[in-house]
């Protein structure tokens, strides 16, 4: 019996492929005429234009990098009010406060937050710093003065705009300023479930490097235990105050027992700038 002769498979169609590299792109052609795989190529993307406060905040920098406090303030206030989108106005807050902090401890001259003053027979340093409402350590710092003795007739440049604190509980902000202005913020830590007292209260006391005196120990200013940091601020509070911290990670939180904790270097700043009578405005 015949055999049945199997019918031929049709001869798959085999289309070889080509690979073409241009411009870094990899791309598969088929030799099939009409027919391309190929990835698309990625659209460059248009360059972005700067943000139009970008010269204003580079020209305030050029002045803040040669320590030209006024100018800088001047450009970075300007940077703010005229450009209240610029992405970093964060930033712009920080360098606008250093201007300010740069101002009053330079002694730059600018009434009537400041004056030159003529030293009369019989004043001292500590006298014209109470008369003045300032410091004896921004009275130095702003003449650079090596010694304590003045001398009749000697002029000096000295601070005459009186500071006011408010400290704010919700935010932990404790904002410096004078009647003029804000001069600075700072971030601070306040009591835990309501601890710092609300109302307005006084700077009594200073003291820098403070013993604790905690639970009947005495405990050292250089004892790594000593929870006071490196400056203490008393108000007319009993037991209450301003000072530093040994633990710089809570700040901005609730969690002191009744007391308004600063950064070291926030509260050594703060501590040389406000006299005695300094008034505190705490707010809920």
């Amino acid at each position: 019996m015949p055999t049945a002769a199997l019918p031929k498979r049709p001869t798959p169609l085999i289309l070889p492929l080509r690979i073409i590299i241009s411009a870094g792109l990899i791309a598969l052609r088929l030799s099939c005429p009409g027919v391309v795989a190929a990835a698309e190529s990625p659209q460059s993307e248009a360059p972005q234009n700067p943000h139009p406060g970008q010269a204003v905040y580079e020209r305030a920098l050029a002045y803040d990098n040669n320590r030209d406090w006024v100018q800088a303030k001047q450009a970075y206030k300007q940077l703010r009010q005229e450009y209240p989108d610029y992405p970093n106005l964060s930033l712009v807050e920080k360098k606008l406060a250093q201007a300010n902090i740069g101002i009053i401890r330079s002694g730059i001259v600018i009434p009537p937050e400041s004056i030159v003053y003529t030293v009369q027979p019989g004043e001292s340093l500590d006298k014209l710093a109470r008369r003045f409402h300032t410091t004896l350590t921004l009275i130095v710092e702003n003449n650079s003065l090596t010694t304590t003795r003045i001398r009749p007739g000697q002029t000096l440049r000295v601070w005459n705009a009186p500071f006011t604190i408010i400290v704010d509980k919700t935010n932990n902000r404790l904002v410096l300023k004078t009647d003029a202005e804000i001069i600075k913020t700072y971030p601070i830590a306040t009591g835990a479930e309501g601890g710092t007292p609300a109302g307005e209260f006084t700077i009594t006391s200073k003291i820098s490097n403070p013993t604790w005196f905690h639970k009947g120990e005495v405990i050292a200013p250089d004892n790594p235990r000593n929870a006071l940091g490196t400056r203490w601020l008393g108000l007319d509070k009993p037991q209450y105050g301003i000072h530093g911290t040994i633990q710089p990670e809570l700040i901005g939180r609730q969690v002191s027992h009744g007391c308004i904790r600063m950064l070291n270097a926030d509260v050594e700043e703060l501590y040389d700038l406000i006299p005695l009578g300094t008034k505190v405005i705490i707010i809920d």
